[in-house]
Formats: structure tokens, sequence, C-alpha cells
């Protein structure tokens, strides 16, 4: 089932998301309208936060980036219960960021280019390993969701001052996307 996808200016998108069990409730079916929703969406990553859930679970899909990052290829992982628990600040990156919650807006964003990081699989498995690269990137924006946070979050306060109608706008209804949205009441 695809989900609409909650907008900027909704609470539970700066709720810090509970870690959870294998028995949560119809996990499964939740894990696959997630993976329906980010399709139809047409976005690389979705947290369980986005769709009005404040619980620890991700999916990322950069198989569809595979034409320019071979590397990525058939990549779809599942991650609950994720955690950064170290930033490589040595080495970092500037690139631009959109989200699903903030349509029509990007940004430059700067992010170590390397992370530690801990969560369990579907079967909750625990892994705990580095990322780097765009992966690394993709898990912080993600991730962030998870702790409350947005990349505008991560934005300068002179571009996020430029942008502030933009996202007033977001939150009054005021934007068109192609997927399923929920705004804030007003």
């Amino acid at each position: 089932m695809i989900l609409p996808i909650y907008i900027f200016g909704q609470p539970v998108l700066r709720k810090v998301a509970e870690d959870i069990t294998p028995d949560y409730p119809q996990l499964k079916e939740l894990i696959d309208d997630m993976w329906e929703t980010l399709a139809e969406s047409e976005g690389i990553g979705l947290a369980a936060p986005q769709i009005g859930k404040a619980i620890r679970l991700v999916v990322i899909d950069l198989d569809v980036l595979a034409d320019d990052m071979p590397e990525y290829k058939d990549f779809k992982h599942v991650y609950i219960n994720a955690h950064i628990l170290e930033y490589d600040e040595d080495n970092t990156d500037v690139s631009e960021e959109g989200c699903l919650s903030i349509p029509a807006i990007h940004e430059k964003v700067t992010r170590p280019t390397r992370i530690h990081v801990e969560w369990d699989d579907e079967n909750f498995e625990h892994h705990d390993e580095w990322v780097d690269g765009y992966l690394a990137r993709v898990m912080q924006h993600e991730f962030d969701h998870l702790d409350g946070k947005m990349f505008v979050d991560r934005i300068s306060p002179l571009r996020k001052q430029l942008i502030k109608s933009k996202l007033r706008a977001l939150t009054q209804g005021r934007f068109r996307c192609g997927y399923k949205t929920k705004v804030p009441r007003k």
C-alpha cells in the first residue's frame, strides 16, 4: 500500500524515533509498504517518521543509481534500530540534497564522508561497520530523520533564512509533487 509522505511541519518529523523489537505489529507489511511508497515517490531513501511512525526504521534503494554508480547495483537494504556511533570528521564533502518531506527544495549540505553505524537488518541480525562514500551521505540523511532532524537543519543560517518562505509554504500545503502527501493541520 502506498502511504502518504509527511511534509515539513508535521510534528512526527521532529520526534526522536524509538527502537523496535522483532514483535513490532505488522512489521513485514510496514516494510513492504515503505518499499512501495519509496518506489512511487521516486526517492532513494525513506525513514518511518516520513510516513508518520516515530520508530527507527529506514529503507534505502540505491539500485536506481546503478547506471552512474555500478557499485550500487541491486542495493536495497532495510535498517532497523539504526544509530550513527561515530563520524570521521577528517574528510567532509559538500553535495546537494533534497528530501521527500521537503519537496522542490534542494540545498548544499556538508557531511563527513565516513561514518561508524550499527543497525539490525529485517531478520534482526545485528550489523556494526564503517561506511563511506555516497552510502554514508544517504545514511546520514535518513538516520537524521530518526533523530528528529532534517537536511535544512544542516545548512547555514543565511541559506535557511533565504528559503524560509518556501518552508512556510510547505507547512501551509502550498506546493506540488507527484506523490501522496500529508501536510500539517492549519
